[in-house]
């Protein structure tokens, strides 16, 4: 796969006899996948012909008999970046992951660290920020888990590569 692919989907199994996959959709953005468009998977590059999200079902092109569908079983879809920014359409205050990771959390203009991953827990995400390097001096924790919610993320400055942070340095205290 390339650098920067995402995994989006993963194909399950087969559903009837004309070619019917399950579908798991692994993206905050299921408007992204359409009849017609075409997505790298672990097999090579699928065409989407038909896709029905209330039962979580899709048939991909040259695939339409249980036979070929069953050779999709467990595949994996990816989109690279260009193809998400193309597909996804963010509202207001809404960030894609690849751009928040790698930005630096700066509280009262301290760097506390930088974002190195974001987990998924619940229905809150939480940025996994490795600390700056005169903080660990200190003997604070070389990473902590800072929540993605109003309460700790003042702002998101991506042309600075910057999160602005209240109570950051209290949660990497409590670590």
């Amino acid at each position: 796969m390339l650098d920067d692919a995402s995994l989006i989907a993963q194909i399950g199994r087969t559903i009837g006899l004309w070619g019917d996959l399950k579908f798991h959709i692994h993206t905050d953005f299921p408007e992204q996948f359409k009849v017609g468009k075409t997505y790298k998977s672990s097999r090579g590059d699928l065409t989407i012909s038909d896709i029905n999200f209330s039962r979580g079902i899709v048939k991909f092109r040259g695939y339409e008999s249980i036979d070929t569908a069953k050779k999709l079983t467990n595949v994996k879809i990816f989109a690279n970046i260009e193809q998400t920014r193309e597909n996804c359409n963010l509202k207001e205050g809404q960030h894609f992951w690849f751009d928040i990771v790698g930005c630096a959390i700066k509280q009262d203009n301290e760097t506390i660290g930088e974002v190195s991953d974001i987990q998924r827990m619940g229905d809150t995400d939480y940025l996994l920020v490795k600390t700056d390097k005169t903080l660990v001096e200190e003997d604070f924790p070389k990473s902590f888990l800072l929540p993605y919610i109003e309460r700790y993320v003042l702002s998101v400055a991506l042309n600075e590569k910057t999160i602005y942070a209240k109570d950051a340095k209290d949660i990497l205290e409590a670590s």
